[in-house]
């Protein structure tokens, strides 16, 4: 046999080599260890001007940590941190300089996106037994060892993340635009699930946050008032401008009770359904071609022009259709009196639906139901790590004008010259 023969040995199944993954694992160790050199070298560079009396630089690279194996989505890397020396802390004492990796945090032991897949397997159904057999079979053999004390401990971990959470200050925090929906998921939970009161804000800085998470009963004021006193009550004194939520919910009033200053935003994507079902099925994509017609007009002059299309058209035969849509009609066009660059984000509920979109597919109604607690939890440490990949909304430049209560119409910043044409 040739030695250059592509047949691969034969090798029992417990250590079979994947010759594709292996070479993923070779290409990550090198990247890892060349991304870890870059930021240890600018670190050092941002000191350059940093000299001891000698004339010597004061910030060095000093070596390379101790080997460790660091656990992540494709088995385990061994890697070496970059060490930083401070060469005038040795000296005389003065306060040293150090260095602490973004990419490598000096403790980190598993990749963040292998702590998220271990509240995937909670909710899928799998034993805290079983978690060892589930993490070789998608990791290889060297997946972490996870006795099920270890996922005790992490879990006991979650669930102090979780309670400094609830608990953190809002004093200094200040929401432009909040989305609010209630979620119901098809998870390992009992058969009356209450649901995940979720509420989401932008900061000014155009940054989504999750704010609020409970469980709670969706049409409940009374369970929306709880979770927003809460967040009041923790330090958010200023009112959001503009909340966006579907308007079958209890929210609505309680967030006239909590922050009577915010405009209500009805969701599009709900309100087309709802109005969808009051009409034969088949008429459901041209009913939908109009509704669009309405929500993506160019000026609030032309969504009241197809609205009132919309009401000639099918008013007669359908009036219920037309009532469903008329009935809210200030809370569905709401979002003209905002930037122009928003009005994608303030249509709809989206932020939210886009999060629990993930964590819907990921959980399936399996033996053995979790408590609201254990499932609460879980949900939260996936959003958590679902909120690091968050877009940013787009004209960020445009909140500071909203947060100043200068005034849009139609998208557009209402100045003295634009008055001035109007009038």
């Amino acid at each position: 046999m040739k030695e250059d023969t592509t047949i691969l040995p034969f090798c029992q199944s417990e250590t079979i080599v994947d010759p594709l993954t292996e070479l993923a694992r070779q290409g990550a160790r090198r990247m890892l260890a060349e991304a870890l050199k870059a930021e240890a070298d600018a670190f050092v560079a941002s000191f350059a001007d940093e000299q001891l009396e000698d004339g010597r630089q004061r910030i060095v690279r000093h070596g390379f940590g101790p080997e460790r194996k660091i656990q992540t989505g494709i088995g385990a890397l061994d890697v070496q941190r970059p060490k930083v020396r401070d060469r005038m802390a040795s000296c005389d004492g003065a306060e040293k300089i150090r260095f602490t990796s973004n990419i490598l945090p000096k403790w980190a032991r598993r990749s963040i996106s292998l702590d998220a897949l271990l509240p995937v397997l909670y909710l899928k159904g799998i034993s805290t037994g079983d978690f060892q057999d589930a993490l070789s079979a998608i990791m290889g053999p060297d997946a972490p060892n996870l006795s099920p004390s270890v996922i005790s401990r992490l879990t006991a971990g979650w669930q102090v993340q979780y309670d400094a959470w609830a608990r953190r200050d809002l004093s200094a925090r200040h929401y432009v635009y909040i989305w609010a929906d209630g979620v119901y998921l098809q998870a390992r939970m009992e058969e009356n699930a209450e649901c995940m009161l979720v509420i989401i804000g932008a900061t000014p800085e155009g940054k989504k946050e999750l704010i609020g998470f409970q469980v709670g009963l969706r049409e409940s004021a009374q369970s929306w008032h709880e979770l927003l006193t809460d967040i009041k009550g923790r330090g958010l004194s200023v009112a959001p401008e503009i909340a966006v939520g579907d308007g079958a919910m209890g929210f609505w009033n309680a967030l006239d009770k909590t922050f009577p200053g915010t405009k209500h935003q009805r969701c599009w994507v709900h309100k087309v359904k709802n109005v969808q079902n009051c009409f034969p099925k088949q008429m459901a994509p041209a009913v939908k071609s109009d509704l669009d017609d309405i929500q993506h007009a160019g000026t609030r002059a032309e969504a009241d022009a197809a609205l009132a299309v919309f009401s000639e058209k099918y008013g007669v035969k359908y009036p219920k259709g037309v009532a469903c849509l008329t009935k809210d009609e200030e809370a569905m066009l709401a979002f003209f009196d905002f930037p122009a660059e928003h009005w994608g984000h303030l249509r709809t509920s989206n932020p939210i639906e886009s999060v629990f979109a993930t964590v819907r597919h990921r959980t399936v109604r399996t033996k053995g139901a979790l408590s609201q607690k254990t499932a609460k939890l879980m949900v939260f440490t996936l959003i958590q790590a679902a909120s690091k990949k968050w877009l940013r909304l787009k004209g960020r430049n445009q909140l500071p004008k909203v947060i100043e209560g200068i005034k849009f119409n139609d998208g557009v910043e209402v100045t003295n010259d634009t008055e001035n044409r109007a009038a």
